[in-house]
């Protein structure tokens, strides 16, 4: 599923969690977010099932956009553009 922005990104960084379970997926994405600037994207690499509902709705209770959700070779692909929000 990809959802389309106007936005252009500043930069992109990689979080890779795979072969972390629940909730450390989120946990790490939380803390790796902070540290981004406005308009800078997250791209998070995990293999935790739950990842593929945990991270869209942690992206969209701290005002995050999910840019991208794949799967691929149970390999789960996210990019979640930080917006000014806290990104908790």
């Amino acid at each position: 599923m990809t959802i389309p922005s106007t936005e252009t990104a500043q930069r992109t960084v990689t979080l890779d969690v795979r072969g972390q379970s629940c909730p450390m997926p989120v946990v790490r994405a939380a803390q790796a977010i902070r540290d981004l600037a406005a308009g800078d994207v997250l791209e998070i690499l995990s293999t935790d099932r739950g990842s593929w509902s945990d991270i869209p709705t942690w992206a969209g209770t701290t005002g995050n956009e999910l840019l991208e959700r794949a799967e691929e070779d149970g390999v789960f692909r996210y990019l979640v553009r930080r917006t000014g929000g806290e990104g908790r």
